[in-house]
C-alpha cells in the first residue's frame, strides 16, 4: 500500500471528552478548519484511561487487550504480544523509522508500548513536556509521534468535567497543541504530516463543587473529540467512529497494511468521511461487541481511581 504521509503526529488529550466544542480553542479551530472533525467518537467501554489508550494504540478493544490502569502501571507491555502496538507494527514495516512516545501519564509508554524497539520517550507535566517534544520534532522529524496531555483529566477529576475550570484547562492546552503544530512547521514537515488530536474519554459533573469521575457510559463519558488535518483529509464531520480506529488511521497513513477485521481481535477501521479514497471499505458497526450501543447510556457512572 502506498504511503500517504511521511509523518503522523497524534496529540492525545486525556479526559477532554467532547468538551473541545464548549471551550475557547482558537488554535484547534484554525488547525482543523479544513480538516475532519467529530465530537461524537466513541470511547472504549469502560471509559478508563488504560482501556481507551490501549484500544487506540493496539487496534483492539478492552475485551481483547485486557489492560487496565493497574496493569499498565506495573507491567511492561509484552514484547511478543499477539496484539502489537502501532510502534511495533511501524518498526517492522520501516526498520529505520523515528518513533516517539512522550506522555505525562507514563504508564502509556511503559505498559502499552514495547520497550525493545527503539522508541524515543520522555515524561513530564504537560507544560514541561511540550518544549521537549517541540525540540524532538525539529531535530528528529519523527515518522510517528504520539504524545499525551494529562492535565485536562486532572481538572475534570478535581472540578468536574465540563465545568468552567475544566474548559479553562482545555483552552490552555489549546496553546500547547499549537506549539506542537508550529514545531512541525518549523521542521519543514507539516505539509507531509497527518496531524491528529484525540481524547480518550470524558467524565461526569456531579455539581456542588464535587469532582467528576469516569468509567461509565453516560454521554459525558463516552463521546470524545477527534480531529485530523493533512493532505487528502476530507473537510467535514465524521459521522461514526470508535477511538480504536486511530490504529487503522495511522497504519493507512503510513502505507502499512492493517490486519484483517476480526471480531475476536483487530477491530480498528478507517471512518467514513475521513479520507478522500473510494477504496476504503464501508464502516462496520461494532457496538454489539462490547454492549457499547452508540446512543444508549446503560451505566450512570463509576469512578476511576487516581
Amino acid at each position: 500500500m502506498k504511503r500517504k504521509f511521511s509523518h503522523v503526529i497524534v496529540v492525545g488529550i486525556d479526559g477532554a471528552g467532547s468538551f473541545f466544542k464548549d471551550a475557547d480553542t482558537p488554535d484547534f479551530d484554525r488547525i482543523f478548519a479544513d480538516g475532519a472533525v467529530t465530537y461524537d467518537a466513541l470511547a472504549s467501554n469502560p471509559s478508563i484511561s488504560a482501556e481507551c489508550w490501549g484500544a487506540m494504540l493496539l487496534g483492539v478493544g478492552p475485551e481483547v487487550h485486557k489492560l487496565n490502569n493497574g496493569i499498565v502501571s506495573s507491567t511492561p507491555y509484552p514484547v511478543d504480544s499477539p496484539y502489537p502496538s502501532l510502534f511495533r507494527r511501524i518498526r517492522e514495516a520501516y526498520p529505520d523509522a523515528e518513533l516517539g512516545s512522550f506522555c505525562d501519564w507514563n504508564p502509556i509508554t511503559y505498559g502499552i508500548v514495547e520497550n525493545n524497539i527503539g522508541v524515543s520517550h520522555d515524561t513530564a507535566t504537560d507544560d514541561e513536556l511540550v518544549p521537549v517534544v517541540c525540540d524532538y520534532i525539529r531535530n528528529k522529524k519523527p515518522d510517528f509521534l504520539f504524545m499525551q496531555f494529562d492535565s485536562v483529566d486532572g481538572a475534570g477529576h478535581k472540578y468536574g468535567y465540563g465545568t468552567a475550570e475544566h474548559l479553562k484547562r482545555i483552552a490552555e492546552v489549546d496553546v500547547l497543541i499549537n506549539d506542537v503544530h508550529s514545531a512541525a512547521a518549523d521542521a519543514g514537515i507539516i505539509d507531509d504530516t497527518l496531524f491528529i488530536v484525540i481524547a480518550d474519554h470524558g467524565g461526569t459533573n456531579p455539581g456542588n463543587g464535587k469532582g467528576g469521575s469516569h468509567g461509565g457510559w453516560t454521554d459525558g463519558e463516552k463521546y470524545v473529540t477527534f480531529a485530523a488535518s493533512g493532505k487528502g483529509v476530507k473537510h467535514g464531520i465524521i459521522s461514526e467512529m470508535n477511538i480504536r480506529d486511530l490504529a487503522a488511521i495511522v497504519l493507512y497513513s503510513l502505507g502499512i497494511d492493517a490486519p484483517e477485521f476480526d471480531e475476536q481481535g483487530w477491530t480498528a477501521q478507517i471512518p467514513d468521511g475521513l479520507f478522500d479514497d473510494a477504496d476504503i471499505p464501508p464502516y462496520r458497526d461494532i457496538s454489539h461487541l462490547t454492549g457499547a450501543a452508540p446512543r444508549i447510556s446503560k451505566v450512570p457512572h463509576t469512578s476511576e481511581l487516581i
